[in-house]
C-alpha cells in the first residue's frame, strides 16, 4: 500500500543537485516526482522514481547520503478540492501529515505523504476506500 521515497541530504551549494540527478540519469532511473525543502547548509530532496532501490544503492556506492522509507501515494481525480477532501479524512482520525507533495500522472493526482502512524494511516485509507498506487502501479504508468 506504500511506495519507496529516497530522501538525499544535498549540501546547498552549486552543483550538488546535478550530480545527483546525473548518476541517476546514468543508470537510467526515471524521476516521477521531486521537491527540496531547504535550509541554509543543506537540502532534503524527497524523489520518488522508477526503480528506488537501485537508485539508493548506485546513490550509496557514489557517497551520496541518501535513505529509502515508505510513503503513501493517494491517487485522486483531477477535480479541484480533491486533496482537501483527502486530508480531511486523515485530519478527522487525528493523523498528522509529516511533509506532503503532488503532482499530475496521467490524468489522475497522486498525493505523496508521510504520517506520525502509518499503520492507522493504512486503515483509514482502507476504510475509506480511498485508491492508492504501488510501485508497480507508478512504473507502469511511466
Amino acid at each position: 500500500m506504500t511506495v519507496h521515497q529516497l530522501s538525499v541530504f544535498i549540501e546547498n551549494k552549486s552543483g550538488a543537485l546535478v550530480r545527483v540527478l546525473r548518476i541517476l540519469k546514468q543508470e537510467k532511473i526515471q524521476l516521477i516526482a521531486s521537491t527540496i525543502a531547504d535550509t541554509a547548509d543543506f537540502g532534503i530532496c524527497r524523489i520518488i522514481c522508477s526503480q528506488p532501490e537501485k537508485a539508493y544503492n548506485v546513490l550509496k556506492e557514489a557517497g551520496v547520503s541518501v535513505s529509502l522509507c515508505e510513503v503513501f501515494a493517494v491517487e485522486l481525480d483531477d477535480r479541484p478540492g480533491m486533496a482537501a477532501d483527502a486530508i480531511e479524512i486523515f485530519a478527522r482520525e487525528g493523523i498528522s501529515i509529516a511533509y506532503l507533495y503532488s503532482f499530475l500522472l496521467n490524468g489522475k493526482g497522486v498525493l505523496i505523504f508521510r504520517t506520525d502512524n502509518a499503520e492507522k494511516a493504512a486503515e483509514v485509507i482502507a476504510s475509506n476506500g480511498l485508491n492508492v498506487f504501488e510501485e508497480k502501479d507508478l512504473s507502469r504508468l511511466l
